[in-house]
């Protein structure tokens, strides 16, 4: 299947990440020297959350001036026109940033009423863009994504962080006994936003978490949607997303399964 002609917001997301992806490996390249002289990484990475994100707010605001934001740093900002939010997060996978990992990415959302509809998720160090509009299909780069094909879940990979106490996010410790002695292997691989991507690419046959943003979310969500996946919150409603606090996304066999197994009792 050719790749679908990007729309006019698709282009202008697409261009707002690069351009800030390109000031982001710049900065990654200085915090993997700050790694070795222990100085101010902290700083600089919240520096550079902070000058991403006015970046890509400038140039969306540019493009589109009646739009609405919510936004990690910045919070929210209503725009004249209620039903168009733009969800932004600068960096996804901070922590991964700040110690030199390079699983990390940008992440834009754009909602509709209420409603993803379009969606970059864009790791610049991988160069893996992915992206998705309502309708169209997901892609990584120029090729179409699918979710994986498994259909037991003893035979899965699932990213499932969990909850040791001491973040506030993550799998509660019973949910996690659960899926982890369900499943091939868990993993937690630190970005919401590239784990989500990963479902869409098969590369994870699900991601279970709790204590998300509408921000870890709003891109990731349609693009596993477009991929054929499921994506729902751990109860199994779905109306609430990406604004909801906690999410279950995965291929279709995969999800039931483990909907079921997260829900029993």
């Amino acid at each position: 299947m050719a790749v679908p002609q990007r729309s006019a917001h698709m282009t202008m997301m697409v261009r707002a990440a690069e351009k800030a992806g390109k000031m982001l490996v710049r900065d990654f390249g200085e915090v993997e020297k700050l790694q070795v002289t222990r100085k101010g990484i902290g700083d600089f990475v919240t520096q550079a959350d902070y000058k991403c994100e006015k970046m890509l707010h400038e140039e969306l605001l540019k493009a589109r001036p009646d739009y609405g934001f919510l936004m990690e740093e910045g919070g929210k900002r209503a725009g004249k026109n209620p039903d168009y939010e733009w969800v932004i997060d600068p960096i996804d996978g901070t922590t991964n940033f700040m110690h030199g990992i390079p699983f990390w990415a940008i992440s834009i959302g754009l909602v509709y009423k209420g409603k993803p509809i379009a969606g970059v998720v864009f790791n610049p160090i991988l160069d893996e863009l992915y992206w998705a509009e309502r309708g169209q299909g997901a892609y990584m780069n120029a090729e179409r994504l699918r979710v994986s094909g498994r259909r037991e879940l003893i035979d899965s990979v699932v990213d499932a962080p969990h909850d040791a106490g001491k973040n506030g996010w993550g799998m509660k410790a019973k949910e996690f006994k659960a899926v982890n002695s369900a499943v091939a292997t868990t993993r937690n691989l630190g970005s919401a936003a590239m784990d989500l991507c990963y479902v869409a690419a098969g590369k994870l046959d699900a991601y279970v978490d709790r204590g998300l943003k509408a921000w870890d979310m709003a891109a990731g969500v349609l693009i596993v949607q477009e991929a054929g996946g499921y994506a729902t919150e751990l109860n199994g409603a779905k109306d609430k997303l990406p604004y909801a606090d906690n999410i279950l996304a995965a291929n279709p066999k995969i999800h039931a399964q483990l909907l079921k197994l997260l829900n029993e009792g």
